[in-house]
């Protein structure tokens, strides 16, 4: 018999068995290069189906009118700034709320360690938007008045400071103990092993977690219209009021909210992407 026909009776598995290892290796690269490009363009397809069959079912009952999109839409845009600013600048002030809770919620001493859990559990069992109203009318009654800007950024970091507390807990609790008792050999005070040492790995542990906060921010910046703040939200729907096209205005907005988050999704994932690269070479 030929060494032809002896190679074509040989079974798939043999003949795989033949090859060199490389080539192996560079043929199931291949094949999940091939099945993830297909997974995409499958994903990206029924995405596309599914929005357009959505923009056709509203398109064809005429509640969305086109000029109020083309000549109000500007305008509304012109909001995405201000929602953008609030976001960062709340989520920055929550994250120090989250830290001084968190310390006070790990603390030994009974009266902070009351306070921390008092403002956790007075924070999330109040609704938000009452604590944006009590800051912005309540307040005044007190003597205490804030510009609205003002307000609405400290309601807003002060509640969400109240979540994150208990993420910021956890991610404390999750700093080796040995790195705390490498600090106590070195003589350094406990102040000095939490700022230098414990901290820095916490926010590290907890970043994913405060993009997905920051993420629900921008979310809940909305609310802050409610005192006279003219972000994306407020712009929307005083054109809808005025105008009397809720419907129009309130999607241009939801659609502009969800290109927002879309996007600062995909920059959280590249961020947990390289953390986790940087952790494999540590």
């Amino acid at each position: 018999m030929s060494w032809g026909s002896t190679a074509a009776q040989q079974s798939p598995l043999d003949q795989v068995r033949m090859q060199q290892p490389g080539a192996i290796v560079e043929q199931i690269a291949a094949a999940r290069r091939r099945a993830n490009l297909r997974f995409r363009l499958i994903f990206a397809l029924t995405w596309i189906v599914v929005i357009g069959g959505l923009v056709l079912a509203v398109g064809s009952t005429g509640t969305v009118n086109l000029e109020i999109v083309n000549d109000w839409a500007p305008y509304i845009l012109g909001g995405v700034p201000m929602t953008i600013f609030v976001a960062i600048v709340s989520i920055v002030l929550a994250v120090f709320f989250a830290i001084l809770g968190a310390l006070g919620r790990l603390s030994r001493i009974a009266p902070i360690y009351a306070l921390a859990t008092l403002y956790v559990s007075l924070v999330r069992g109040t609704p938000l938007i009452v604590q944006i109203i009590i800051v912005y009318l309540g307040l005044p009654q007190l003597g205490i008045v804030l510009d609205p800007l003002a307000g609405g950024i400290l309601a807003l970091s002060f509640n969400y400071g109240a979540y994150m507390t208990e993420i910021f807990r956890a991610g404390i609790q999750a700093v080796p103990r040995g790195q705390i008792e490498a600090a106590q050999s070195l003589a350094m005070p406990p102040s000095l092993t939490m700022r230098r040492v414990v901290l820095p790995q916490a926010i590290r542990i907890v970043i994913p977690a405060i993009g997905n906060e920051f993420i629900s921010m921008i979310k809940d910046s909305a609310l802050v219209s409610y005192v006279t703040i003219q972000e994306l939200f407020w712009r929307a729907e005083t054109v809808g009021t005025t105008y009397f096209q809720m419907f129009t205005t309130l999607l241009i907005a939801a659609g502009v909210y969800w290109a927002m988050t879309i996007v600062f999704s995909f920059f959280q994932e590249r961020l947990e992407q390289r953390m986790r690269q940087s952790e494999v070479r540590l």
